[in-house]
């Protein structure tokens, strides 16, 4: 019998903490932020626990070999619980949204599960699949964004799009290692999403998202530079964690870009209190 620990380790519970910033900075781009904000965040760490599940059904035969120690391999958790779950878990999400957010939600929640599943399932080991990944982080931006003028949530779905590719890219390399060009393009790419999240002239009170956009940067930044030095796979590792639990900070600055400097702080608390439970259960 799986023990409510085993299935947060499954879900990589923590990490869901990076979820939320997601479903804000789309609903304060889109002049959206409201009560079924909230609904629609939680739909969203629904359906990303379904996805991590999702990946370890996906991934047990793998994982019997690379990471023995998961859930699934280590026998804590049965391969047939961790799909049921993981379809239970959708199932749950899309009802979320539906009830939430109504016709609109429902139609970017649809094509958020199932790309979800596509990437566990089919384009994880691909080209494509940083492309994929991105694709689920945009329009999990854009399902807060469904209730006012989602067009205007385009550029800070495509900033934590940008962010998720470099992720993935590094995650690919958690098990073997990396080569030293790896992460100085994933370093690049991290700058250039730093910028785009940074970036907003006009503002009066610009200094908040800058300081949350370079909060991200260095914390993340610093960690791929660490790889450059030194691609192990430990530090790979470390690199990939940095930057799921630092996504919040880029979210917030999105946020306090928005216009929502006090939303946009708070989102951004979620680093530090992901950072210290991914002590406890790895993010990744």
């Amino acid at each position: 019998m799986s023990t409510l620990g085993d299935l947060a380790e499954l879900v990589r519970a923590p990490a869901a903490l990076s979820v939320p910033g997601d479903v804000v900075a789309g609903a304060a781009a889109a002049g959206a932020l409201g009560p079924r904000t909230a609904g629609l965040a939680g739909a969203s760490v629904l359906l990303y626990w379904a996805g991590m599940a999702a990946n370890d059904w996906a991934d047990r035969r793998l994982d019997a070999v690379e990471r023995p120690e998961r859930p699934i391999p280590s026998g804590r958790v049965s391969p047939a619980a961790a799909l049921g779950l993981a379809a239970g878990l959708t199932a749950a999400g899309l009802g979320l949204a539906a009830v939430t957010g109504g016709r609109r939600a429902a139609a970017v929640a649809i094509p958020l599960a199932a790309t979800i599943w596509g990437y566990d399932l089919a384009a994880k080991n691909t080209a494509a699949g940083p492309a994929v990944m991105a694709a689920c982080r945009g329009l999990d931006v854009l399902l807060g964004a469904t209730g006012g003028r989602p067009v205007r949530a385009l550029p800070a779905a495509l900033t934590v799009a940008a962010h998720t590719v470099t992720v993935t890219a590094l995650s690919r390399r958690e098990v073997a290692g990396a080569d030293t060009a790896l992460p100085l393009r994933t370093l690049a790419g991290t700058a250039l999403v730093a910028i785009a999240a940074a970036r907003r002239p006009t503002a009066p009170a610009a200094v908040l998202p800058v300081a949350l956009a370079g909060w991200y940067a260095a914390r993340y930044g610093g960690a791929q530079a660490r790889v450059a030095a030194d691609p192990s796979a430990g530090r790979v590792r470390a690199a990939v964690g940095a930057g799921i639990t630092g996504l919040p900070a880029l979210q917030g600055a999105l946020t306090a870009r928005a216009g929502a400097g006090l939303l946009g702080l708070a989102v951004a608390a979620a680093a530090p209190l992901g950072r210290r439970l991914a002590r406890r259960i790895s993010p990744t």
